[in-house]
């Protein structure tokens, strides 16, 4: 079904089975897929419980926000979806996935990166003008009329350097070019799944204090960035104020505040 796990990624693994609870149990591993986020929906739907964690070390059909390419060549990266059933958790588990991966990132390299909303990881420049990505989540939902059935986070983080397309080349990152040195990805992903371990967890209990406190900890250019977005109206540009407690960004437009729920949201 699965490649056999590299001895790497099972003892970082076990290092924080203590820490990650059902998740990243089972694991399964791919050299090369299309797409891990499909692989786990698939597992879901026969059944996988919470916690199903695919993860590959290169995807041939990965995908973004609004069915966008992801960019995922061979031994460059982290791919990684996780299945997650725990309805009262599911409405922040963007949040609760950017915070995972921003903190398993600060914790296992040192890098200090942030969160652009809703659900980039950059490096900022000292201004905070130039923002370079270096990973990304992808949260799908599936639902019955009996209600949500799962939700299938994925998460893809640039670990090396890449011949990225023209498109991206202005723009991405990877961890190690930013540090100027290999990093472990298998401590990384280990990590990162502790952290989201914790943070869903608070979130399944109904506490969505931690998760709302550490997202605004980490995304500084949501509050004071000017902000651009279209609507039926046209383009409109606003200075960001925050995300409010269901995780949609606020950005005053004069004297009002709109709220910001979904789109595309250009930042200057």
């Amino acid at each position: 079904m699965s490649d056999p796990v590299p001895e790497e990624l099972t003892r970082a693994l076990t290092a924080t089975a203590s820490r990650r609870g059902a998740f990243g149990h089972p694991f399964y591993f791919f050299h090369e897929t299309g797409s891990t986020n499909d692989i786990a929906g698939t597992f879901a739907e026969h059944g996988a419980p919470q916690g199903t964690t695919v993860c590959a070390s290169s995807q041939t059909a990965g995908r973004g926000r609004f069915g966008r390419a992801w960019f995922s060549p061979p031994d460059a990266g982290l791919y990684v979806s996780i299945v997650c059933r725990d309805e009262r958790a599911a409405p922040l588990l963007t949040l609760a996935g950017g915070v995972a991966v921003a903190d398993g990132i600060r914790h296992a390299t040192a890098l200090p990166v942030h969160i652009k909303w809703p659900n980039d990881i950059v490096v900022e420049d000292r201004s905070r003008v130039a923002r370079r990505k270096l990973a990304g989540i992808l949260a799908e939902a599936s639902s019955t009329p009996d209600g949500l059935q799962y939700v299938i986070l994925g998460f893809g983080i640039n670990l090396g350097p890449a011949a990225y397309p023209p498109e991206l080349s202005d723009r991405a990152t990877s961890i190690e070019v930013e540090l100027g040195r290999p990093v472990d990805g298998a401590a990384l992903l280990a990590e990162t799944l502790a952290v989201f371990a914790e943070r869903f967890q608070e979130l399944a209990r109904g506490d969505s204090i931690g998760v709302l406190s550490r997202w605004r900890e980490l995304a500084p250019s949501s509050r004071g960035a000017t902000v651009e977005w279209d609507t039926a109206r046209g383009a409109i540009t606003g200075t960001a104020a925050g995300i409010d407690d269901d995780g949609a960004l606020l950005v005053r437009v004069g004297g009002r505040t709109e709220r910001i729920i979904s789109g595309e949201v250009r930042w200057k």
